[in-house]
């Protein structure tokens, strides 16, 4: 079984029943993941594993700090998953602000290296780029919605808009490499 194969099952598994909503989404990071293939060479087919991927903590199954980058990080690394999906899986769309408000900075970042920042960004980009309901959108307009659906004061709501600056700019670098691919492959 390939890697994707083995991701999209594997999310599937864990997400399709208890969590559908979520399972639509993280279809819909993935599908944002291989639009990005022209940028990503030999690393598409690991971008799109790890956006179907990303939100596998929270799993009823494997939710056991509540956090779930870590959670799933933790879940994929324990079934010999490759090592750079579990490190996507862990560090997605700034994980370590939500960690650092949770307390858990320090546990994120000693058990889980960052990967390569182009792969960090692209993953930001997809989820960000991708409504809880799997439809894409902008950036901003995530942004938005994640604070309205868990309120500006929480945990969450705190975290995103914290990250919000980098969610950008990670958005735009995306855009950027995509922007110059695809100006490379118009004729002359």
């Amino acid at each position: 079984m390939g890697l994707n194969e083995w991701a999209y099952s594997l999310s599937e598994a864990l997400l399709s029943d208890p969590l559908p909503r979520r399972w639509e989404h993280s279809l819909g990071v993935a599908k944002q993941a291989r639009t990005l293939a022209p940028v990503l060479g030999e690393d598409a087919e690991l971008l799109e594993a790890a956006a179907v991927l990303h939100d596998i903590g929270y799993s009823p199954a494997l939710a056991v700090t509540g956090f779930h980058p870590l959670d799933g990080a933790r879940f994929l690394r324990k079934q010999g998953a490759d090592e750079r999906v579990v490190r996507l899986v862990a560090h997605h769309s700034c994980a370590v602000l939500e960690a650092e408000e949770r307390g858990l900075r320090e546990e994120l970042e000693s058990e889980f290296e960052l990967e390569r920042p182009a792969l960090v960004d692209a993953l930001v980009f997809c989820d960000m780029t991708t409504t809880p309901d799997g439809v894409e959108t902008t950036p901003s307009e995530r942004l938005d919605e994640i604070v309205k659906r868990y309120g500006p004061d929480t945990i969450v709501g705190r975290f995103i808009q914290r990250a919000a600056p980098e969610i950008h700019a990670a958005a735009r670098r995306v855009e950027g490499r995509l922007a110059l691919v695809k100006a490379a492959d118009q004729p002359m």
